[in-house]
């Protein structure tokens, strides 16, 4: 795909862009931090540079298994990138959750250098969790989840909630993430859990598909497809709500190519990809294909929009200038301006959900890495390079993380990465290529 020409590329999502990058020492992993200097001035983490020591309890009670519901929220928090779980052999209080503590021998946990104790216990179809803030001795969450089919997936809700009561922000290791799999042979559309488990295909219709996007309210992903007359048109699946499933923008000349959609955060509107003579341009339209409106109209080529959290803006790439760069205009189309000036190769933006960052790719000597931008191009700095391409951004709904996808072991697979571009995990490893990812909201 490197050798097609970058009209091509863009409308599939093979593009970067270059820009200079200061390199430290390459770590184990094969991946290059960024200068403390250079980096964004953004908040990670709410625990002072360290991650929180937490003491999780074996779950009691009957009716299910304490231990492996303990571990798959062990390993939600620790997805987090903000918790570490104690080894339970160094506990001096109890192992295993008899009955939740209304109140706690602080001082015992403190002993083991332990911030947090995380109690669980099952009662009569449901699971009642309290975690403890030990330093305070006192409670900062005390909950009770339905004890359903997939206890893996409640186990996740309650590391997010324990996440939420000690930083102020919901954990996403309960959220999923699409992306694109080549390893049934054909480029399909794929959802797994935020940390790579539970990876299941979406689509099978052995066509061509690319740039899956969630909606809003995560019951719906519209991707692009060749499998209508073997001509790009935008298509959707539902897992719930109101919207119905198949091709959209059905009222539109049938010879024209869609290459993309991306749902506004409304969930009512869409700005999508269409050829015009043959050259892509921006429109948006209503989520059931009515008042259709062009904001781009300009013979170069403008792809891959992504709203601001508002609705208010868009960003978007151009080549306006000679060169792929990302710009910046209203909902509207108005105020159409460059955002990216450093580097002759940027591309794949994605609006962070708090509003503060864009992420993008660039193309440094040959290798694309991902850089932030803040959406009034005042502060410009690489989030992670390596020797090997990262590609496609997409951010967690935290604003915490972000996945792409990465040539660092051979083949393209996705990774997540937090926000001060460590803590890198590769979270696809079946066969195939691995690409596109979309990170998806929280579940609601």
């Amino acid at each position: 795909m490197r050798g097609l020409g970058w009209g091509l590329l863009l409308v599939l999502g093979s593009l970067a862009f270059a820009a200079p990058a200061a390199r430290a020492q390459a770590q184990e992993t094969g991946e290059t931090a960024v200068p403390e200097a250079e980096r964004p001035a953004v908040v990670v983490t709410d625990a002072g540079g360290r991650r929180f020591q937490i003491a999780a309890q074996e779950f009691g009670g009957g009716g299910l298994d304490g231990a492996k519901l303990r571990q798959d929220v062990v390993d939600g928090l620790d997805f987090s990138g903000l918790f570490q779980a104690i080894d339970p052999a160094a506990f001096l209080g109890p192992r295993v959750t008899s009955a939740l503590s209304d109140a706690l021998d602080c001082g015992s946990w403190r002993q083991i250098g332990a911030d947090a104790l995380l109690e669980g216990v099952a009662r009569g179809g449901s699971i009642e969790v309290r975690a403890w803030d030990v330093a305070r001795c006192r409670a900062v969450l005390s909950r009770s989840y339905r004890a359903g089919a997939d206890a893996r997936r409640t186990a996740r809700r309650i590391a997010d909630d324990v996440v939420e009561a000690f930083t102020g922000k919901r954990g996403v290791a309960s959220t999923e993430i699409t992306f694109v799999s080549t390893r049934g042979g054909n480029s399909e559309i794929y959802v797994m859990d935020a940390d790579g488990g539970g990876q299941r295909a979406a689509t099978r219709n052995k066509s061509i598909n690319e740039f899956p996007s969630w909606s809003p309210d995560g019951n719906a992903i519209v991707y692009m497809s060749y499998f209508y007359r073997r001509s790009p048109k935008l298509f959707r699946i539902v897992r719930g709500g109101s919207q119905q499933p198949g091709r959209l923008l059905r009222n539109l000349d049938a010879t024209r190519a869609v290459y993309r959609g991306v749902y506004a955060p409304s969930g009512g509107r869409l700005a999508a990809v269409i050829s015009v003579d043959g050259a892509p341009e921006i429109f948006t339209v209503d989520a059931d294909g009515k008042n259709l409106r062009r904001l781009t109209n300009h013979k170069a080529i403008d792809v891959s929009p992504t709203w601001s959290p508002d609705g208010s803006r868009i960003a978007f790439v151009s080549d306006r200038t000679g060169s792929p760069q990302v710009y910046v205009m209203n909902a509207d189309g108005s105020g159409q301006r460059r955002l990216t000036f450093e580097g002759s190769y940027n591309t794949a933006p994605d609006w962070s959900p708090d509003g503060r960052w864009i992420a993008y790719e660039t193309r440094v000597g040959g290798q694309h890495d991902i850089w932030l931008i803040d959406p009034e191009g005042k502060s410009n700095a690489a989030l992670v390079t390596h020797p090997r391409t990262d590609e496609n951004p997409s951010w967690a709904p935290d604003s915490r993380k972000i996945a792409f996808h990465s040539t660092r072991r051979g083949k393209p697979d996705v990774y997540v990465v937090d926000l001060d571009g460590q803590n890198a995990r590769r979270i696809t490893s079946a066969a195939g290529e691995n690409t596109h990812p979309c990170w998806g909201p929280y579940p609601r």
